[in-house]
């Protein structure tokens, strides 16, 4: 589940590329650099969401844009603590908890990130975060179509 995770996530942020294009009105060549210089998803997403509230931006283009980018973030929550853990196993093999992969130093103490249990209800929060990423996924090709964004 946490490689369609992140297989659904990379595929779905990659159509960003295309709101940049749209968005910029430039090239796909000029948004693929500008996508991989801002080299995190926050940054990619805080671009679309700034280039979506100027005011050249048609409102119905604005309004669809930030609905889009605030459910991707939203999903982004557990796709970023799967991708940024360390992961738990029992002696069978099966996933037990995860560990966020953050370290704090308290004076001469440290503490390492929050362990948490992998249970079903987790299992069905993963579940739900992939199904929904897709839809997101969906969503973004139809504006993309919709705008008549060119797929180059």
């Amino acid at each position: 589940m946490i490689g369609k995770l992140n297989y659904c996530w990379t595929n779905t942020e990659s159509l960003l590329i295309y709101l940049i294009v749209y968005l910029m009105q430039c090239s796909k060549e000029a948004a693929i650099i500008v996508f991989l210089t801002l080299n995190t998803t926050r940054a990619r997403l805080d671009l679309v969401e700034r280039l979506a509230k100027m005011s050249a931006t048609a409102a119905s283009d604005r309004t669809a844009v930030l609905d889009l980018t605030a459910r991707l973030k939203l999903e982004g929550k557990i796709r970023n603590k799967y991708n940024h853990s360390i992961f738990d196993f029992d002696e069978n093999g099966e996933l037990e908890s995860t560990q966020l992969m953050r370290i704090a130093e308290f004076g001469d103490e440290i503490k390492y990130g929050k362990l948490e249990e992998v249970d079903n209800l987790e299992i069905e929060k993963l579940a739900k975060t992939i199904d929904s990423i897709i839809v997101i996924n969906q969503e973004l090709w139809r504006f993309i179509r919709v705008a008549g964004i060119k797929k180059i």
